[in-house]
């Protein structure tokens, strides 16, 4: 048996659910996509329909913090030394909330470009040498 047009076409469409799935998030996260209008879907009857295409084209267009820019700059440019609070604290072996206590009391020094918080190598290295115990910096990765 051959399938028609309209039964190859529907064997691309999936749930909400199972695009949740797909995308390892929560199915609120693709209704909100859709409902902002991020994500393209179809409803039928009752049902959210999406397609497969759509939603591999939102996968790559999805926000992505490494991508993020600020004044036409990558925000956080591992290439040129500059690290987010997240990577600064996985590099050092501590809990992300230290490297945030340590640049509010002026341990650490760090610049804030927009809403995030930005951290040179030099700052990170000047701040484990006096204030870290462990010997060892990993490499952000």
């Amino acid at each position: 048996m051959t399938k028609t047009k309209d039964q190859k076409s529907e064997s691309k469409l999936v749930s909400i659910t199972e695009a949740a799935k797909l995308n390892k998030v929560t199915r609120q996260a693709i209704y909100v996509a859709i409902k902002l209008n991020k994500l393209k879907a179809s409803k039928e009857t009752t049902r959210w329909t999406i397609h497969l295409d759509d939603l591999e084209a939102y996968r790559k267009q999805k926000y992505s913090r490494s991508k993020s820019t600020f004044n036409g700059e990558l925000l956080f440019d591992n290439n040129k030394g500059y690290y987010s609070v997240n990577q600064v604290a996985k590099m050092l072996s501590v809990p992300a909330q230290k490297i945030y206590y340590a640049t509010r009391v002026g341990m650490l020094k760090a610049h804030r470009k927009g809403a995030a918080w930005v951290i040179h190598t030099e700052d990170m290295k000047a701040y484990a040498e006096t204030n870290i115990k462990k010997k060892s910096i990993r490499k952000a990765g």
